[in-house]
């Protein structure tokens, strides 16, 4: 395991414009009980989106398709690190052409793509957290074992880690990282559950954990130096202010709202897709 664990800096995100027929298709797929207003949820979007550009991202919009309801969580397509980029599979058959979208933009991009050999995988990149030095997957209802193991062959030279989701929401809905080798994590059963998991299974001990009472609060986005969170403002500020307090004023910040999405248990972090440009952009497979 490398001493000096990658520092969350990118240079470029893939992002996805917002489809109207999400909100039919949350209400029936997901079984929520909030519907989404898509106007307000675009906004929230474009807000984000130019979040990403001040933070120096070179970012990759995709247009709105009405047949792929959920194409704007665009984290869930892919894997990517240090210039190799693992193509999911979602167990919703539904989603494969957003798979096929990204995978053609990653390889144009210049990424190493890899693909997933067992038929019987399946996973999200929501499930999937890089904390710098090895990864820790999520074993839910979107990510089986076969999936986990395909990110373990995709990366052999950092630790895998697995630990059961005891929830039908990705891992990512309970924790992220928000500063080198520093991790939030939320407040409920489930979250310190995982948390005793990755105390007990994952190969590095060090970590630092920002403990919040709130789970929605604990998903934040950790890109080149600033900290993307919920607004103070909103139900979670309690959490937030935890959050902010623990991270220091010498920790730059901003806020994301997330409310629209939240309505369809959908975190910060699923609406974008990171990744660092090879500087030799030159493509490869394998």
């Amino acid at each position: 395991m490398s001493s000096h664990p990658f520092d969350f800096h990118f240079t470029s995100a893939i992002v996805s414009r917002v489809a109207a027929s999400l909100k039919d298709a949350a209400l029936y797929q997901r079984d929520v009980r909030e519907v989404m207003n898509i106007e307000k949820a675009r906004n929230q979007h474009q807000e984000y989106i130019s979040t990403l550009r001040k933070l120096g991202l070179d970012v990759i919009e995709l247009q709105a398709d009405e047949s792929l309801p959920e194409g704007v969580f665009v984290e869930d397509t892919a894997v990517i690190c240090d210039g190799t980029a693992l193509i999911c599979r979602p167990k919703t058959t539904g989603r494969l052409k957003e798979i096929e979208i990204i995978r053609t933009i990653l390889r144009r991009e210049g990424l190493a793509v890899v693909d997933i050999d067992d038929p019987l995988a399946t996973i999200d990149g929501g499930d999937v957290l890089f904390t710098g030095r090895e990864f820790f997957v999520g074993l839910s209802r979107s990510t089986n074992m076969a999936g986990a193991k395909a990110v373990a062959s995709a990366f052999p030279e950092y630790p895998v880690t697995l630990l059961r989701v005891k929830k039908s929401i990705h891992l990512k809905n309970f924790v992220s990282m928000v500063a080198t080798d520093t991790m939030a994590i939320g407040g409920s059963a489930v979250a310190k559950d995982l948390l005793r998991q990755m105390e007990e299974n994952g190969d590095y001990s060090s970590y630092k954990v920002i403990s919040l009472k709130d789970d929605a609060a604990a998903n934040c986005l950790w890109i080149n130096g600033t900290v993307l969170h919920l607004p103070v403002d909103s139900r979670y500020g309690e959490s937030i202010r935890i959050l902010l307090n623990r991270l220091g004023s010498t920790t730059s910040h901003a806020e994301l709202n997330n409310s629209e999405f939240a309505k369809v248990d959908c975190v910060i972090s699923s609406r974008c897709l990171l990744f660092n440009r090879p500087k030799e952009n030159n493509t490869n497979d394998r």
